[in-house]
């Protein structure tokens, strides 16, 4: 079953190749969806994809392989969108 998920990363996460980081993961598990900065400094992350995949990511965004220094991810679940590929802004 696939989700969506939305993660608002706080902390230092711009200008650290966060957003790269985040892309490699989610190119390599196939997922669809996008990592953006925001204005206030933080990282918004969506992502869609089969489930376990997408928690995996999301558990991912403030583990120890994560470049900067995350502070906080709140999350959220949305309906699927039917997103394909992964984009960067």
């Amino acid at each position: 079953m696939n989700r969506r998920a939305v993660a608002v990363v706080s902390g230092h996460v711009q200008g650290v190749g966060y957003r790269w980081f985040v892309r490699e993961l989610a190119t390599a598990a196939g997922l669809s969806g996008s990592a953006t900065n925001l204005p206030d400094g933080r990282v918004e992350v969506v992502v869609e994809g089969p489930a376990d995949d997408v928690e995996a990511l999301l558990d991912a965004l403030d583990g120890p392989r994560a470049p900067g220094a995350v502070r906080r991810v709140d999350r959220r679940l949305e309906p699927v969108q039917g997103m394909r590929g992964f984009t960067t802004a």
